[in-house]
């Protein structure tokens, strides 16, 4: 399998006590389970969403609760083994499953209330984004969340969360009331605006730098119907310029993805079209807010050129997944991304020409169009602190499988492309990063950031239990 970038060396300390006993004590006291490479179910409870890793945890530990987290960070911290977490297994530089790790498996924790009254939500952090929709849809009520169902809450918000409604109603960090986390002594708290503010603000961009979230509390917005879909356009530099001048200014309801690649085996691909060298422009759609305005909002999309495929129609929120369900599947990837104010007609052209070259099977230029509620939050009220810029721009590149014939390849592809547009944008989106290093915590924040952050790291876990992630140094 490939490895992309680097890991942390793990080493194993002699214990006095035998390792058996040790597991047997820790299994007498968790009500979940947990899982030896001998063991039946190992191998599923190992698999991960992202292929370019094949790693495999000394024991991983299939969490029932938050106490059972807290017995797995203490036993973890008594044996002095390294300690990583997984919610929904989409890490995209694989750092939840490491060979020789204990790995705290939270995709047990799904529970999920919802509160018509308070308009409030708790989830567990093994939640998964369409394990909330759902629930929360029978009350009319959403949260902005992952671009696909299956991706999970606790790295997902961690991250701060650039949700399909995010213009609407902002990042999903931005509707967090508070959270249970566990930290690195095992000890169970409350970080909310009045409890731990310190560790609230991290939680809310810092990654999983801090401790072990494993329940969230999120104000809900009442999001009944939405204008959901795809309009496929044809791939010009004008059509491109087009959306970027028009997302600076549309109205806030409206949040876009667009990909430029290549026609993909999606049910909303005409049969016929499906696998053609056909590179197009597919912007996703996602209005929330009354209907009519939607479509007034919409039609400079639609008048950009003559869509291909225009799908836009009223839909529950919910099923805005069912156009990024085939992305659902595991796959290897190789991905560079930032934030930038704009894009020169040298860089989307590169792009253009660069998918029509591509290895494949899915080679793709993403743009997101930011700015509306995510840019009315202050910079340094939280974690995330890329508000201002007007886009989100990555290079990605999908293979169906994690081997070197495949991932190479795109990584290749991704890095030529890469050079010949990073200069036209800052900063970076920590939930995307595949590298983990020190150049890539720099880019994902700012100096005054990361002095924050390294502080609050230096609080609350000053020996760096919890650095299989984006790892921020304690000051």
């Amino acid at each position: 399998m490939a490895i992309a970038t680097s890991i942390p060396t793990v080493t194993i300390p002699n214990i006095k006590k035998s390792a058996a006993d040790e597991i047997a004590g820790l299994r007498s006291r968790i009500k979940g389970e947990v899982l030896l490479p001998a063991d039946a179910g190992y191998e599923d409870a190992r698999g991960v969403h992202v292929l370019n890793y094949d790693q495999k945890p000394r024991a991983i530990v299939r969490a029932a609760g938050t106490d059972d987290v807290a017995e797995a960070v203490r036993f973890a911290r008594r044996l002095d083994i390294p300690l990583a977490v997984r919610s929904g297994g989409h890490s995209v530089p694989g750092l939840s499953m490491r060979d020789g790790i204990v790995t705290v498996d939270l995709a047990g924790m799904k529970d999920v209330r919802i509160d018509p009254v308070t308009k409030r939500a708790r989830v567990g952090a093994g939640a998964t984004s369409g394990d909330l929709a759902g629930p929360a849809q029978e009350h009319g009520l959403a949260l902005t969340t992952g671009d696909t169902s299956s991706v999970g809450l606790g790295g997902l918000v961690t991250g701060g969360g650039v949700g399909l409604m995010a213009r609407k109603h902002g990042l999903t960090i931005d509707n967090l009331v508070s959270a249970t986390v566990v930290t690195a002594d095992g000890n169970i708290v409350t970080a909310s605006k009045n409890l731990n503010p310190d560790l609230f603000w991290g939680i809310r961009g810092g990654g999983g730098n801090f401790g072990i979230i494993t329940e969230f509390e999120f104000q809900l917005s009442d999001v009944g119907m939405i204008l959901g879909g795809v309009v496929v356009l044809p791939p010009t530099r004008e059509v491109l310029r087009g959306y970027l001048d028009y997302m600076a200014v549309a109205p806030e309801g409206l949040t876009t993805i667009v990909d430029v690649l290549r026609a993909p085996p999606a049910p909303f691909i005409p049969e016929d079209r499906v696998g053609e060298v056909m590179v197009m422009v597919m912007v996703l759609v996602t209005w929330t807010g009354d209907l009519a305005e939607g479509e007034q909002a919409i039609a400079p999309l639609r008048a950009l050129a003559e869509p291909i495929v225009d799908t836009v129609a009223p839909m529950p929120y919910p099923a805005i997944y069912n156009y990024t369900d085939h992305l659902t599947a595991p796959h290897g990837i190789a991905i560079r991304q930032m934030f930038a104010d704009d894009l020169s007609d040298d860089a989307l052209d590169a792009a253009l020409a660069a998918v029509a070259d591509g290895p494949g099977p899915v080679n793709d230029f993403h743009l997101r169009g930011m700015g509306g509620a995510v840019s009315r939050v202050d910079e340094d009220a939280t974690a995330f602190a890329h508000r201002t810029q007007k886009y989100f721009v990555a290079v990605i590149a999908v293979s169906f499988d994690g081997s070197d014939e495949s991932v190479g390849p795109n990584t290749a592809w991704a890095s030529e492309l890469w050079s010949k547009i990073e200069g036209e944008g800052r900063g970076a989106y920590v939930n995307f990063q595949q590298n983990h290093d020190a150049e890539a915590i720099n880019r994902s924040y700012p100096p005054a950031t990361l002095r924050r952050l390294r502080e609050v790291k230096a609080k609350y876990d000053a020996d760096n239990v919890f650095r299989f992630n984006q790892n921020i140094q304690p000051a």
